[in-house]
């Protein structure tokens, strides 16, 4: 049974919040798992190898970065990344064959029994607080913990914007009518429809120049407050950009291939594990009803809401992510003593 007293536990989280993320770590592990279809998922592990087991779930398309190893305390966590199908490391890069929301949660298993994890905390924003839920309605029985944060349901009204060229909840209304400039007016029934093609078309130019403006469209809604065209187009530079935007549309035009409802509809599935929900007050991206809807159906979690939008890195929503990564430490410590 942990010693530790309620001020000893605040203290320590207090102290991991503050220095915001941990210090940069290197993979113990790396390597390829082969699943069907011909795609094979880059892995990694790192931290501790006896810490428990955490898989970090990133955004559409997106890939995981140096700084999702950073989110985690390494002397408490065994650390799981992974890019999901198509994505960044995963071969082959870009390809939508086969690639479903089916197809990443069975890969998820996958990994999580090659690697001999019989329980895992998922920690998943945007499109990975969907995957993560979804995942956690198929196999509630490897689930640990979840953090959540940018609450996407995977609803048809969660994709109105995009597929009508409506913006139901835009605070960047320059910026969805930049969006529509670039559609003729006949075909702004179904933008995305429009952008897709262009993407998908013959003309190398025409394909960056839309996967750019969709890239564009996505970024400056996310944050608080939207990036400079400049500092995006640095960010642009750095990463192969065209690939993730045809996936982020491949998966809002087939409406994240789940059934409408389909999270809420079986959210008794999920298991009664401790679940930490995180949303931006101002996201401009998926509404905070979201989160509120998901925290009033899952007795057993804990909402907070934060003045931020969309991303990670947002100051707040950031702060409350580690925080909540920490505490979930304790949480499982608390669970399994009492």
């Amino acid at each position: 049974m942990s010693m530790e007293t309620d001020a000893t536990k605040g203290v320590a989280m207090q102290r991991r919040i503050a220095e915001v993320l941990f210090p940069p770590i290197e993979p113990y592990l790396s390597d390829y798992l082969s699943v069907n279809d011909g795609h094979e998922l880059y892995y990694e592990e790192c931290g501790n190898p006896e810490g428990v087991p955490v898989l970090y779930l990133h955004g559409l398309g997106r890939g995981c970065d140096e700084n999702a190893r950073r989110f985690f305390d390494p002397g408490r966590y065994r650390i799981i990344l992974l890019d999901q199908r198509g994505s960044k490391r995963s071969r082959p890069y870009g390809s939508i064959h086969a690639n479903t929301t089916s197809h990443l949660v069975e890969d998820i298993a996958i990994l999580l029994d090659a690697r001999g994890v019989k329980k895992v905390v998922l920690f998943g924003g945007s499109w990975g607080s969907t995957l993560a839920l979804v995942y956690a309605i198929h196999y509630p029985e490897t689930i640990r913990g979840m953090i959540l944060g940018g609450i996407c349901l995977g609803e048809h009204r969660e994709c109105a914007d995009y597929l009508s060229g409506q913006l139901p909840w835009s605070r960047f209304p320059e910026i969805g009518e930049r969006f529509l400039n670039n559609v003729p007016q006949e075909a702004r029934q179904k933008p995305t429809d429009y952008y897709f093609a262009k993407m998908t078309s013959d003309d190398p130019e025409e394909c960056r120049f839309y996967a750019y403006e969709w890239s564009w469209y996505q970024a400056a809604r996310a944050k608080l407050i939207p990036f400079s065209e400049d500092d995006f187009k640095r960010s642009v530079a750095a990463q192969p950009f065209i690939l993730r935007a045809m996936m982020e549309l491949f998966y809002i035009r087939n409406f994240y291939f789940l059934e409408d409802g389909y999270i809420m509809n079986n959210i008794h599935r999920i298991p009664h594990v401790p679940i930490s929900i995180l949303h931006g007050r101002y996201d401009d991206l998926c509404p905070v009803d979201n989160a509120i809807r998901l925290h009033n159906a899952l007795p057993q979690s804990a909402l907070t809401i934060v003045t931020a939008g969309h991303a990670r890195n947002d100051p707040e929503m950031l702060q409350a992510a580690m925080y909540e990564i920490v505490a979930m430490i304790f949480m499982l410590q608390d669970s399994r003593s009492s």
